[in-house]
This record gives C-alpha cells, sequence and structure tokens, in this order.
C-alpha cells in the first residue's frame, strides 16, 4: 500500500461519518471527495512528499519549539514582486525569521479586493506580484533556508468576479447553489435578526441585491464577498481541492481565513456552529492524508470560550494554531492603563490550557486591533464598557491629554461608543511624536513580553526596525483604499531605515540590535519551548507584569523569571520568588543578579529576564 493508502485508511471510518452527517449519506459526493485526495496526493512534488512530509512525520510537533520566529507581509509592501521577496531572503533569515507568513496574494479585483480577502481565482497569483510558479520558486527557496510558509485561504466567500459568481449571475442554478440566493428580500430579512454586522461603517448589513440575477446575495462582509455555501457538498469538495492545491506549491500553513462563518443557519448568529467543527476536522484529516507537513492555523478574533474549541480535542485535533487575539488586544489596554490586573486575568487563563495548544502571539497584525476585552472582569473595578473604549481610542489616537501615541481608528460605531485602532508598534509606542527615549524602551519592552509568551511570536514587517505611520493612503487614487485607515500600518517597508538597523546610535538600530537579541536568546534556551509550564510571579506592584517559566523535559533544566513595567517611572517590588534558592543570571547581560531581600527596581517601561540553571 502507498503512504496516502495507509494514512486514508487510518481516517477513513471518521472522515466517512462526519461528511455522511454534513451531507446525508451522500455516497457519490463522498467518493469523490476521497478520489480528489488521491489526485492531490499524486500531484505532489516530490521534495514535499518525501523529503518535507517524511521528515516533519519524525517530528510531529516541529512547530512548537523555541526557534520559530514568525514575520507577517504583503508581497507589494516589502518587495514589490514574489521574486523580490526572494531576492531578500538573505535580510529576512538576518532577522531570524523560520516562519513567513505571505498576506492574501491571489487574483483579486482591483479595487474591491478588501486587501486580497476578495479571490477571483484560488489558482492564480495577482499579475503584478508574479505567477504561481514564483510562488512555488519561492516556496523552495524558503525551505531550502529553513524557512516555512504561511499562506491566506479564504474560505467563508469569493469575489464576486469568480468563475462561480459570474456564472450564478448569469442565471445558473448549479452556482447560485454555491451561494446564498433568494428571490426576495423576506428569509434575508429574518437572517438579519440574529446577524452582528462585521463592519457596520463601511458595509452595513449582510446581504446584497443583485442587478444581474435580480436576487438577493449573502455578504457578510463586503457587498462583492459572496458567501459560500458549505451545505453544497460541491462547495466543500472543491475548496478543499483548491486548498491542497497552494499546499502542493510548497505552502507549510495555511490560514483559515474567517473559519467561525463558514456554516449559516438561519435562526442563529452564523457564527461558531457546530458544523463549522466538523468541516474544520475534516480538513485537518485531508491535510494529514495528502500533505501531513503542512499546518492549519485557524483565524478566530473571538473571546478565549470561543476560540480554544478550534483545537478540536487530543484525540480529534482541528486547528494546529491559533490566533493569541485577547493577549494582543490586553496588551495594548495595559498600555494605555499601565494597569497590569486585566492581563494577569487574561494570561491566567491561557496558562492553565493544554501544553499542546500552540498559539501565535502578536503585538500587531494586518488588520486592527479590536477592544474585545473582559469587560465584567474591568467591571469589577468600576470601569464602564463604552466609556472606556472611548478612553483607549482617545489615547491610542494621541487626543488624551499627555497620550504620545499616534493611530487611527476604523470602523467607528458611535451607536455602539465603539472603535478599533489602527497604527505601527512604534508609533502606537510614542517614536513618532513622543518621547523618542520612552518610546524605544516600551517598543523593546513590549517585543520582550512577546517573546516570553508560549507559542509562536509573530512580528509584522517592519516592526524590527521601529517603523512609522504612513499617511500617504489619505491621497490613493483608490476611494476603497483612502477610505480605509488600516493601509496607515500597511505601508510600503523603508529599507532606507533598514540600512540604519546597524547603526546604535539610530532608533532603528537600536531596536533591531534589542529585539535580535531577544530572538537570539530564546532561541537558545528550551525554557521558551510550548511545553514550558508557565505561571504568574506576583510582585504587589500593579503596574509590574511577573511570569515564571519552568522547562524540566531537556538535558539542562531551566527556571526563567521575568519581569515587565507597563510604567513609564520606575517602579521597585519586591516577588514572591525566592531569588536566593537559585543562582540567577541576568539574561541580558550574563551577570549574576542580586536582588536584595527579593526587591528589585526596574526603570520606566524597563524590563528583566532572570534565568537559573538547575
Amino acid at each position: 500500500m502507498s503512504d496516502f493508502d495507509n494514512r486514508l485508511a487510518v481516517h477513513y471510518d471518521e472522515l466517512k461519518w462526519l461528511y455522511f452527517e454534513l451531507y446525508g449519506q451522500d455516497k457519490q459526493a463522498f467518493d469523490y471527495f476521497c478520489s480528489m485526495l488521491k489526485k492531490c496526493w499524486e500531484d505532489r512534488p516530490n521534495y514535499l512528499k518525501h523529503d518535507l512530509d517524511d521528515a516533519r512525520a519524525v517530528v510531529p510537533d516541529w512547530y512548537a519549539g523555541n526557534d520559530i520566529l514568525g514575520m507577517m507581509m504583503y508581497t507589494e509592501c516589502f518587495a514589490k514582486t514574489l521574486q523580490g521577496i526572494k531576492s531578500h531572503l538573505g535580510y529576512i533569515q538576518e532577522c531570524g525569521v523560520t516562519y513567513l507568513h505571505l498576506m492574501p496574494l491571489l487574483d483579486t479585483p482591483k479595487g474591491r479586493s478588501d486587501g486580497g480577502y476578495a479571490v477571483s481565482d484560488f489558482r492564480k497569483v495577482r499579475p503584478d506580484l508574479g505567477t504561481m510558479a514564483d510562488l512555488a520558486d519561492l516556496s523552495k527557496e524558503c525551505h531550502s533556508r529553513g524557512i516555512s510558509v504561511c499562506l491566506d485561504f479564504v474560505m467563508n466567500h469569493t469575489s464576486e468576479d469568480h468563475e462561480w459568481a459570474m456564472r450564478a449571475k448569469r442565471g445558473e442554478k448549479e452556482f447560485q447553489d454555491r451561494y446564498f440566493f433568494f428571490d426576495n428580500w423576506e428569509i434575508p430579512r429574518q437572517f438579519e435578526q440574529n446577524l452582528p454586522e462585521v463592519f457596520p461603517t463601511t458595509a452595513p448589513g449582510n446581504f446584497t441585491y443583485n442587478n444581474e440575477s435580480g436576487k438577493v446575495v449573502m455578504t457578510t462582509f463586503y457587498p462583492y464577498q459572496w458567501d459560500l455555501n458549505y451545505r453544497n457538498p460541491v462547495v466543500f469538495n472543491d475548496m478543499t481541492e483548491n486548498m491542497l492545491y497552494l499546499c502542493n506549491q510548497g505552502i507549510d500553513i495555511i490560514r483559515l481565513d474567517a473559519v467561525p462563518y463558514i456554516w449559516k443557519t438561519l435562526g442563529t448568529n452564523c457564527r461558531n456552529l457546530p458544523q463549522v467543527h466538523t468541516l474544520v476536522r475534516i480538513m485537518r484529516m485531508a491535510a494529514e492524508i495528502v500533505c501531513p507537513g503542512t499546518l492549519l492555523l485557524g483565524e478566530v478574533v473571538m473571546e478565549p470560550s470561543k476560540v480554544v474549541p478550534y483545537f478540536g480535542t487530543v484525540e480529534k485535533p482541528e486547528c494546529n494554531m491559533l490566533y493569541n487575539v485577547t493577549t494582543m488586544a490586553s496588551t495594548w489596554h495595559t498600555v494605555a492603563t499601565q494597569d497590569t490586573r486585566l492581563m494577569k486575568h487574561q494570561l491566567e487563563s491561557v496558562f492553565a490550557l493544554p501544553k499542546q495548544y500552540v498559539f501565535l502571539n502578536y503585538l500587531r497584525c494586518h488588520d486592527d486591533i479590536g477592544w474585545g476585552l473582559d469587560y465584567p472582569f474591568l467591571r469589577t473595578f468600576g470601569i464602564d464598557e463604552v466609556a472606556h473604549k472611548k478612553y483607549l481610542n482617545d489615547y491610542f489616537k494621541g487626543d488624551f491629554k499627555g497620550s504620545p501615541s499616534r493611530g487611527e481608528t476604523y470602523n467607528d460605531a458611535p451607536e455602539l461608543g465603539d472603535a478599533r485602532m489602527c497604527g505601527t508598534t512604534a508609533s502606537l509606542c510614542g517614536l513618532e511624536s513622543g518621547d523618542k527615549e520612552s518610546a524605544i524602551k516600551l517598543d523593546i519592552m513590549l517585543h520582550a513580553f512577546l517573546l516570553t509568551q508560549s507559542g509562536i511570536p509573530v512580528l509584522y514587517s517592519g516592526d524590527e526596525i521601529g517603523q512609522l505611520n504612513d499617511y500617504s493612503y489619505h491621497n490613493s487614487p483608490d476611494p476603497d483604499k483612502a477610505a480605509d485607515s488600516r493601509y496607515v500600518h500597511r505601508g510600503a517597508f523603508h529599507w532606507e531605515d533598514a540600512e540604519k538597523r546597524n547603526d546604535p546610535s539610530t532608533p532603528q538600530g537600536r531596536i533591531f540590535k534589542a529585539v535580535r537579541k531577544l530572538t537570539e536568546l530564546r532561541d537558545a534556551h528550551s525554557v521558551f519551548a510550548n511545553e514550558a509550564d508557565t505561571w504568574l510571579v506576583e510582585t504587589g506592584n500593579n503596574h509590574i507584569l511577573g511570569i515564571g517559566r519552568y522547562e524540566g523535559a531537556k538535558t539542562k533544566k531551566e527556571k526563567m523569571l521575568a519581569f515587565f513595567n507597563f510604567s513609564g517611572e520606575a517602579q521597585t517590588f519586591r516577588t514572591s520568588e525566592d531569588l536566593s534558592a537559585f543562582t540567577y543570571k541576568d539574561m541580558l547581560t550574563g551577570e549574576e543578579f542580586t536582588g536584595e531581600a527579593g526587591q528589585i527596581t526596574l526603570e520606566g517601561f524597563g524590563f528583566l529576564w532572570l534565568i537559573a540553571e538547575m
């Protein structure tokens, strides 16, 4: 038997049971699904099939170590084309990156792309960025350098310019059945009674009238993004094949975009329905059968209670990795308030999760910062949700007196007292307009906190050199872009600033050198591995966050204590840990740490990494 047959046999019974549960004993559709998997396996290049897949099968948790550092980037911003990225892989390696997330690059209609998330062809790269052959070539070169490649798979919807949508517009029922078409507004209005709006300002509502077909179509995100109907097995079969096609171009990590939305049921909010988990579980098994070296990353931008289920169970896993969006939002809350109590509350939940759960951690991404915080917890301190969101947005816009931060809001909803925040890490820290010394210290401290967390730390391209906001989008000839404040942190990469990365007299040099040293220390110490024990260290000071880590499974047992001062003023505190029990060293200086009777002083926005070998 072939490797494919062996792997299919392992999953076959569960695969069939789940498929029939969704699609009502449709044996023809299931048989097609299995034959499609076989064809995708046969089409998989030998270097992926026999080298990468086989190697990762030996170490299935290869992505959970302490040597993974991610970076996300837009191709056009970083190097204009895929070939341009290939020519700059030396710089990416110099940053210590081993995980490269290429933001959406598949073909989209000009002016109606939503930043690349309105795909018109899942097997074609945007012509201005290159070709599918260029993507496969870049992936192969990345593999030769020890870099894994991540790509977005937009599975909830297609562009209205996709072939399926074009044929649906022409009235072909087979293709209208791949979407949600309605003859009138009666059923859409029933849906709307339970559906929240994703973009209430820029794209209110969840349905759009289509003039060509004379019908109403479901468009959860934007009018030009048509929701796919996963109740139709043809949609699931074909979309899974599109995903596997991308895997066969050498993509190591498939980011499942907007995955909670993919199953729709009237009378619900069409989010996180049980069938979503069934679909993701089937996709996980499909990947393990066809390309077991590939991982699934779920984009679930919701509170922890809704995020964690997407890991599945140990016996029946779903996503390999998920975003730690709540910690990201809580980080910026802590910057604005200089109060770590919410962060401690959030981390307690994260630290209690099973060690096999792998999160992607980040300070910012291509999107906005949404203030989905734990408001029931904050209310115990007398904090009102609407007033607090206004304070956070005012602070990061620089409208609050004394705030050095500079950012812009996105999708303001005044009736809800809500908005989201955009900006580069450096600009949000104040490097653009405030005290540069304090801003640099805060920027570096936040990166140290990011790297202390379990999981995979991911940098946004440009943050490693403290890149500032780019306001040129306001003058863009594209009206959609000019109205989208997320482009304030999606500016072109400043290669002239990157040239300053080795000059310690510049902000770029200081940030680059500091972040690089921190990532090198993380690489060198197994205490940062995902399997390490983690806990909160009491400091008795609400400005100071304390984290402990212990890794005892390796030959060299290590214990780490990390402290972060979220105040701009120096803080003195006492730790609950007995610092005399072991010989601790300052990881950055290599010198033995001597804290007097457990008392420690940190300068404003300072941090301390202590390590003890046991």
